[in-house]
């Protein structure tokens, strides 16, 4: 009996490359494809459950690593094999954290895709030697880390997310923090990179999932 795929990513054509190459492997079939975790919760409300989830981490709408979460809580046999581009530690454990039982690299080889296929169906988890280096790392850190420490924030750039998840202006986050408006740019700048984010809204949305800020 062949094991079923699900595959969501919001670039269609990768989409459909990894259709393609699955297809061809005499013990998976693809299900579907979708765009974003919000029409794989549907699919997956709707009956339609794969035995596994090639997932992208950065989706609109609902994103890699909500979707993890909500497959973890609401499908938990499903098993989801994280793909993504992003190789930041961040990345990988909070993917890993929320379930995925792997995690793959866009730019692998089709013979590491299907590898990973194998030991996810076989043995539940795919963990490559950087993957599990970057576990060992973050497991060595300690258990004390605070949501901040974990995305690799310093005190100011977590007390600047702090106050722009606020009404207030740059110019007067830059007199709170006793700074100047550059050196708030430049925090600006931090956060946004370590976060994945382009704007001060997803920047606050960002803050908040991870626990950065609590409303």
């Amino acid at each position: 009996m062949k094991t079923t795929i699900a595959i969501a990513d919001d670039h269609e054509l990768m989409a459909k490359a990894l259709s393609g190459l699955i297809q061809k492997y005499e013990d998976y079939e693809v299900l579907y494809e979708v765009p974003n975790g919000k029409e794989l919760v549907q699919r997956v409300s709707l009956g339609m459950v794969p035995d596994m989830v090639l997932l992208d981490i950065n989706m609109p709408e609902m994103d890699g690593y909500e979707t993890a979460l909500w497959l973890k809580k609401n499908a938990p046999d499903v098993r989801v094999l994280a793909l993504s581009m992003n190789d930041k530690e961040e990345s990988i454990v909070g993917m890993l954290r929320n379930g995925a039982r792997g995690y793959l690299l866009k730019g692998c080889r089709p013979a590491e895709l299907k590898q990973a296929l194998d030991a996810v169906a076989q043995k539940g988890y795919y963990y490559t030697e950087f993957v599990t280096s970057q576990l060992i790392r973050s497991l060595n850190m300690g258990p004390a880390q605070t949501p901040a420490e974990a995305m690799g924030l310093s005190e100011r750039e977590a007390e600047f997310i702090r106050l722009a998840c606020s009404d207030l202006t740059y110019t007067e986050i830059a007199e709170q923090m006793s700074v100047s408006p550059r050196t708030v740019d430049g925090y600006r700048e931090h956060c946004f990179t370590k976060l994945n984010v382009k704007s001060r809204v997803t920047l606050a949305m960002e803050a908040v999932r991870v626990g950065i800020v609590e409303l």
